[in-house]
């Protein structure tokens, strides 16, 4: 399906190149070509276009002067059966700063050439209809992608996983339309009443799926992390320890009682999973104004707080349900026994119990992370299938078949934005502007 390309990326009938692969100095750098002169532009600088889908060993030189540039592998890919959709070049070349500049010099002097800006390539493959936008969400995820589950959830929706589901549901839409649509034509004959009660069981079926699917926890608690505050009172070893979950001195840890004046946030991946955690001022009256407002914003921490490590007497734990109550400082003299109600004992600066306490945040997570057999949805992707739930719901209070029909048109309406089939023009310049140069 052929879509638009709207402005803000040039002309969508130019020729464009850009190096797709990483900054030079580098073993090897990918410089891609994409557009009707590719072809033309491969010929200038290589003195021939090889054989489709054949990687061939070429002298590059700059048509300008005919000066060698470099020695490099060529690969051609005539379109439309390419990563965007038109024919496409590739040059595989040697990694230096130097060589990739003068060949990018070399094919901006040609006419009907210009550099791709951010984005360029892969909006090229949405508007040629290469990918849908869940898809593209997917690889702009993937690029961004630090942790495991974050790589293994956008590879899932860059390789279609979530476009698929859409277009089942879609599927399943229209084919409860037609059904109205014979219904509507056919409204004297016997067994309507019967066909109807089957077209509504499809519909609340589908309509219940995916409040399922809206049920799930977001695809930002992937790419945001799970929010883990560090609280307790003051000089419990909450900054200690928190500098050895992050692996790092990132706060000021000191024997004097309400060192720490404000929230200190590091991201932080464990075993996969990606964590933000959070350090607390210590929680007590506050002596002073500074270490007022600080024990205010800690406050304000343990509401939003996914988990909460609470490092103090398990009796004053604030909110038992969220907590993981620790012990630390478990290897001094006169702590060796831990508290009732403790769930774990750790030593920050030995490491005792430390594995342990990894695993429990990552247990406790994996009930605050979407399944791993389902894609995780964005806000915007939830908000178009809200959208979709929403107009099945119309349903519910009446048995006109017309508006029946008009609900359905409504969320396959929803479903297309979802994709991107349709109503996204606002939001593509912002997404594929994400993207890097070459991509």
């Amino acid at each position: 399906m052929k879509r638009s390309a709207p402005g803000g990326f040039g002309d969508a009938g130019d020729t464009i190149f850009a190096l797709s692969s990483g900054q030079p100095p580098a073993a090897v750098a990918i410089v891609r070509i994409s557009g009707a002169a590719a072809s033309d532009a491969l010929a200038a600088l290589a003195g021939r276009v090889p054989p489709p889908r054949r990687a061939s060993l070429a002298r590059l030189r700059d048509p300008a002067d005919g000066a060698l540039l470099d020695q490099a592998l060529i690969l051609w890919f005539p379109g439309p059966a390419t990563a965007t959709g038109e024919d496409l070049a590739e040059l595989h070349l040697h990694g230096g700063r130097s060589v990739v500049a003068a060949v990018l010099a070399a094919l901006g002097r040609l006419e009907g050439l210009r550099p791709a800006v951010a984005g360029e390539f892969t909006r090229r493959a949405f508007a040629n209809g290469r990918i849908d936008l869940a898809e593209a969400e997917g690889l702009a995820d993937l690029l961004a992608a630090e942790t495991e589950t974050q790589r293994r959830n956008a590879l899932a929706l860059a390789e279609g996983g979530l476009s698929r589901a859409v277009e089942g549901w879609r599927m399943r839409l229209l084919d409860a339309s037609a059904r109205i649509e014979a219904m509507l034509d056919f409204a004297d004959e016997d067994d309507v009443r019967e066909e109807e009660d089957m077209v509504r069981r499809t519909i609340l079926d589908l309509a219940e799926e995916l409040a399922g699917r809206l049920a799930q926890p977001p695809a930002e608690r992937l790419r945001d992390g799970i929010r883990v505050v560090l609280a307790g009172s003051p000089n419990a070893g909450k900054s200690t320890l928190f500098n050895a979950l992050v692996e790092r001195e990132a706060a000021i840890t000191s024997p004097i009682a309400g060192t720490t004046r404000d929230i200190i946030e590091a991201p932080v991946a464990i075993g996969g999973t990606a964590f933000l955690l959070i350090d607390t001022a210590g929680l007590r009256e506050g002596e002073e104004e500074i270490e007022r407002i600080g024990v205010d914003r800690a406050r304000a921490a343990l509401l939003s707080a996914d988990i909460l490590l609470w490092l103090d007497d398990p009796q004053a734990c604030p909110d038992r349900g969220r907590a993981i109550i620790v012990h630390p400082r478990a290897d001094e003299p006169g702590r060796e026994g831990a508290p009732a109600g403790a769930d774990i004992s750790v030593s920050a600066r030995s490491g005792m119990g430390m594995t342990r306490l990894g695993e429990m945040l990552r247990e406790r997570a994996a009930a605050l992370l979407p399944r791993e057999d389902m894609v995780a949805l964005n806000r915007r992707q939830r908000e178009a299938l809200a959208e979709c739930v929403e107009a099945l719901a119309l349903l519910r209070g009446t048995e006109d078949m017309i508006l029946w029909g008009e609900a359905l048109r409504l969320a396959r309406s929803a479903l297309d934005r979802l994709t991107g089939r349709a109503g996204v023009e606002d939001m593509l310049d912002r997404l594929f502007g994400a993207f890097c140069i070459g991509k």
